[in-house]
């Protein structure tokens, strides 16, 4: 499964050093397909490399240690210090100079970013690739499982026996073979914590509230909690849906016939939230124009009512029964923009996510679920086709401020759209932290 993703070494002689530093020395290299992440320029012969001389075990240690949240976490919006300490090459130290590359997940997808370095004065090895990819989840995992056979083949090879590296090694394998230390793991990826260091006791109550709500929603729930804060436990999702809920009738909620989104690993969740959107538009002969407010609450099931202006919530969330009879609504937002919004979000789950759980959460994490949701309501109350239509050709402010006015959406969400036709360049999104996410 790795064949388009690499990271190998080409070893090489290392005079001084502790015997697995000296076994592991050599040329990296980090490619994926023709395009290399890994290359720069040496500064001692100013020639451009395809990696720098550092050391396997090294970044072997590291990425074993990181692995649940190179493989799990997705990047926060602002990312704190100890989030790059996590996913940031360039943290592995040990007195190398190593790539300016970024990894992190979507849960879906791995996203590894590549970003020059520009050192003034000499530098021993100054990284050149300004490059982004994206591989299925399972690559990037497979990736690193061969370069560790090859780090501990060396190893093994060279004579040297049991390492800190095979220690932690050994136990991310077995995490991985059990289900239930693997949710652990996972969830404390989520939310920024490294193994073991999480308050247990706030472990096992998500675990299980995920028995009552759903495993996904409860991951989804810590990817996307306030810094500093952990998510709701389900009595308190209960109560919010006891006070603040608007009856749902999950049975009566549109649904699409023969609906072919494509494979999750290899398709962006915008092109799935897009495709959802078109096909739930064409089923039901909805057209170009803006949705009305009895229009999308009649596709949801819920009263026009519950996107008047009023009280909000902490989040926006769907919560059924246990046999998806009956289920309530809670809102986040005061403003009907992004209470449509949010609802919208809502239904695209229910028809993209392929879940069957009882809680739906709407949060601004950029995990793949949340970014598809985000990307089927820009398109199913903001069609492209309309907007492109509506602005002829003019991407101003005003005319982008108009846009949202007619099609009841946010400015934020009318930029997003042109962002990811290219019609803007994605600079347009900087200043405006609400809204859809614009990423792959």
């Amino acid at each position: 499964m790795s064949e388009d993703l690499t990271i190998r070494f080409e070893w090489e002689y290392l005079e001084e050093g502790a015997d697995e530093e000296r076994s592991c020395f050599g040329l990296l290299e980090v490619d994926f397909r023709d395009i290399q992440l890994s290359e720069g320029v040496d500064g001692f012969i100013e020639r451009i490399r395809r990696g720098p001389l550092v050391s396997g075990y090294h970044l072997a240690e590291w990425l074993a240690w990181n692995w649940w949240r190179l493989t799990r976490e997705p990047r926060p919006d602002a990312p704190p210090p100890d989030w790059h300490f996590s996913h940031c090459l360039g943290t592995v130290g040990a007195g190398y100079l190593w790539p300016n590359i970024t990894i992190y997940s979507d849960r879906e997808r791995a996203i590894l970013s590549a970003k020059p370095t520009r050192p003034k004065g000499f530098a021993a090895f100054r990284f050149t690739a300004d490059q982004t990819v994206i591989v299925p989840s399972k690559v990037f995992e497979s990736t690193l499982d061969i370069l560790m056979e090859q780090i501990q083949g060396k190893l093994r090879t060279d004579g040297i026996g049991s390492t800190n590296l095979d220690r932690i090694w050994s136990e991310i394998l077995v995490e991985r073979a059990e289900p239930e230390t693997a949710s652990q793991r996972e969830l404390e990826a989520m939310l920024g914590y490294d193994p073991d260091e999480a308050d247990p006791d706030r472990i096992r109550k998500l675990l299980n509230d995920a028995s009552e709500l759903g495993h996904d929603a409860v991951v989804e729930l810590s990817a996307g909690r306030l810094r500093g804060h952990w998510p709701p436990t389900a009595d308190e999702i209960a109560s919010l849906a006891d006070d603040l809920g608007t009856e749902v009738r999950p049975a009566d909620i549109a649904r699409i016939e023969r609906l072919d989104l494509g494979v999750r690993a290899t398709t962006p969740a915008w092109a799935q939230g897009y495709r959802a959107a078109r096909a739930l538009r064409e089923q039901h002969g909805l057209g170009q124009q803006p949705l009305t407010d009895e229009t999308l609450a009649e596709l949801c099931a819920v009263s026009p009512g519950i996107l008047e202006a009023g009280r909000g919530a902490p989040l926006s969330f769907t919560l059924d029964d246990d046999i998806h009879e009956r289920g309530c609504v809670v809102l986040r937002s005061t403003y009907p923009v992004n209470k449509r919004f949010d609802l919208a979000r809502m239904l695209g789950d229910r028809i993209g996510s392929g879940l069957g759980e009882r809680m739906i959460p709407v949060t601004g994490a950029h995990t793949y679920r949340q970014k598809l949701q985000r990307a089927f309501a820009a398109e199913l109350l903001c069609p492209f086709d309309a907007l492109e239509a509506f602005l002829d050709g003019d991407y101003s402010d005003s005319a982008r401020e108009d846009a949202a006015g007619h099609f009841s959406v946010s400015e934020r969400t009318v930029a997003t759209l042109l962002v990811n036709h290219k019609r803007l360049d994605r600079v347009a999104l900087e200043d405006d932290a609400d809204g859809v996410d614009a990423s792959a």
